[in-house]
């Protein structure tokens, strides 16, 4: 297997945090970061995804009848746990910033503690953007999923 580029993130140090107690267990929800993003955060039909460490995905979302193309690759994968992963989007978003992401998921009663990290942010516009952009796309995430059986 070929060695894992991590990104450089030293002079880009922007970055956020958010925690968001979810309804969907944390296996379901590993799936949906890996193979399902059509199913809440894609437009259907876009979604080039392995869910696989080393491999590259891509997928486009529809905001505002704007075409967004995301691309990234997966740095680590711990099944029902933790992933961590590149994020590259355009002008409105990492503004062609190879960033990270680490969504790290805890069982927590019947459902998941899942705290999401985003690192190397461009600048603060491109932090903030999607500072405020997470906990909807959390709060999406929860509700098309939670009432699914893995």
């Amino acid at each position: 297997m070929k060695p894992i580029r991590i990104p450089d993130l030293s002079a880009r140090p922007f970055k956020l945090g958010v925690e968001r107690l979810m309804e969907t267990p944390p296996n379901i929800l590993f799936q949906a970061w890996t193979n399902q993003f059509d199913q809440w955060f894609a437009a259907p039909g876009s979604v080039i995804m392995e869910g696989k460490i080393n491999t590259c995905f891509f997928f486009e979302t529809e905001y505002e009848n704007k075409r967004h193309p995301h691309y990234g690759r997966f740095l680590k994968l711990e099944e029902n746990s933790l992933i961590e992963m590149t994020w590259v989007t355009g002008e409105g978003g990492t503004k062609g910033s190879e960033t990270v992401i680490t969504v790290i998921f805890e069982p927590y009663g019947a459902g998941t503690k899942l705290q999401l990290i985003h690192s190397g942010f461009p600048d603060e516009e491109s932090r903030n953007g999607h500072e405020q952009a997470w906990p909807l796309v959390l709060e999406q995430l929860d509700q098309r999923m939670k009432d699914r059986n893995l």
